[in-house]
């Protein structure tokens, strides 16, 4: 594949897989994060470690779009690879 300026990627992009938000939620759950709270449409994951709180909000959908599965990942802190197609 190549970019506008007609050279190659340097490396591939994996794709993300389609998750739904308790899939996330269960992955959250394996690395230590516990569900704090539910309101609405939102599942709100928690983890605490060293001193420090990490919160991530999830959207309890049949499918997360992508840039929300992206905030997630970014938020908790997790590597990408779990989130990824094999």
């Amino acid at each position: 594949m190549k970019n506008r300026t007609g050279r190659r990627w340097r490396c591939a992009l994996a794709k993300l897989r389609v998750l739904s938000g308790a899939e996330v939620c269960a992955i959250l759950a394996g690395f230590g994060f516990h569900e704090v709270r539910r309101r609405g449409s939102h599942i709100v994951m928690q983890r605490s470690t060293e001193g420090k709180t990490t919160t991530v909000p999830v959207p309890d959908h049949r499918e997360l779009r992508t840039g929300t599965l992206r905030a997630n990942i970014r938020q908790s802190g997790l590597p990408k690879e779990l989130f990824e197609t094999d």
